[in-house]
């Protein structure tokens, strides 16, 4: 009896194994690619400035440093806002918060809808009909509609905006994830688990999952996209990250009105976003293109190989 459970766990991992890609390979694939390439130069120096801007700062972000909206100076690179501090130094002390936040958003928030996905999928049925319900009525709500929602009645709190956001992305990503996993559950080595009498946590974490890391990382992607607009939104209607605390969306709310005056408060933190988003979502593009094998790089050098092999064999 011990031999043939083993036989067949074993059997379980060689059909996982053919499904499942590992996360590095579908990444290292997605980077290799031009788009990848680009998304992430652009996402990683953002990031880059985010994390070391706050001890490169010249100056304290709160700190005055000379008159309102003062045009760029030796003492002042970029300037000074509309209360007369540096903009530099503010937008190098914006950034750490705000990735912070869209990171936990997002992890929260695709965590919960891929459990929510898989639950729904493999169990079917009433459980099935009534997680997709709850996710439909969220749907219903405009994102930043719903995070407003919540942060106008409780107040602009961090945690709050995280959780927000998290619940923005939960019911979206429930119902690919549930497109995804209603396959997977069909397939022989899930069946041959569930033969076996596997605990149904098992069967979801260690054979389900694993085959969904290439729509899990699409998702995370375009979340993280989305969970940086929404925060930086939030902040930019005063609702976000909070004043006299350095913010790149609050920037731009701040100074809008002295714009004519001194451009860079405004043109700064706004350009720093826009890099940011269009990093991330290259990135992602680029590994749901390679994930569903319609990259062109990609597939040639996939397709290489097997054309030299046909060509030798009818030589």
């Amino acid at each position: 009896m011990d031999t043939g459970g083993a036989s067949l766990g074993g059997s379980i991992r060689k059909l996982r194994a053919s499904v499942g890609r590992p996360p590095s390979s579908t990444l290292g694939r997605a980077l290799s690619t031009g788009r990848g390439r680009v998304g992430a130069v652009l996402a990683g120096l953002v990031t880059l400035v985010a994390v070391v801007g706050p001890f490169l700062a010249p100056y304290s972000p709160t700190s005055f440093q000379g008159d309102p909206l003062a045009a760029p100076s030796g003492h002042s690179l970029l300037g000074t806002d509309t209360l007369g501090r540096d903009v530099l130094s503010r937008v190098l002390a914006g950034g750490w918060e705000l990735l912070l936040m869209a990171g936990v958003a997002t992890v929260i928030g695709v965590g919960l809808g891929a459990l929510i996905g898989i639950v729904a999928a493999h169990r079917g049925g009433v459980i099935d009909a009534v997680l997709m319900r709850c996710a439909d009525v969220v749907l219903a709500f405009p994102p930043l509609v719903f995070a407003l929602l919540l942060v106008s009645i409780y107040g602009p709190r961090v945690w709050l905006v995280v959780l927000a956001v998290a619940v923005t992305h939960t019911p979206q990503v429930a119902r690919v994830i549930r497109s995804a996993a209603l396959d997977v559950s069909e397939r022989d080595f899930v069946r041959s688990a569930e033969l076996i009498a596997l605990p149904q946590w098992k069967v979801i974490g260690k054979e389900i999952l694993p085959s969904l890391t290439s729509p899990l990382m699409v998702e995370l992607g375009i979340r993280l996209t989305w969970s940086i607009i929404l925060i930086a939104g939030l902040s930019f209607l005063g609702l976000g990250i909070q004043p006299p605390d350095p913010s790149w969306g609050g920037m731009v709310n701040e100074n809008r009105l002295g714009v004519a005056a001194n451009p860079w408060p405004v043109v700064v933190p706004a350009v720093v976003i826009a890099v940011l988003t269009i990093g991330t979502n290259l990135v992602a593009d680029a590994i749901a293109r390679v994930s569903l094998g319609i990259d062109r790089a990609t597939t040639a050098a996939a397709l290489t190989p097997l054309s030299l092999g046909d060509t030798e064999a009818a030589e």
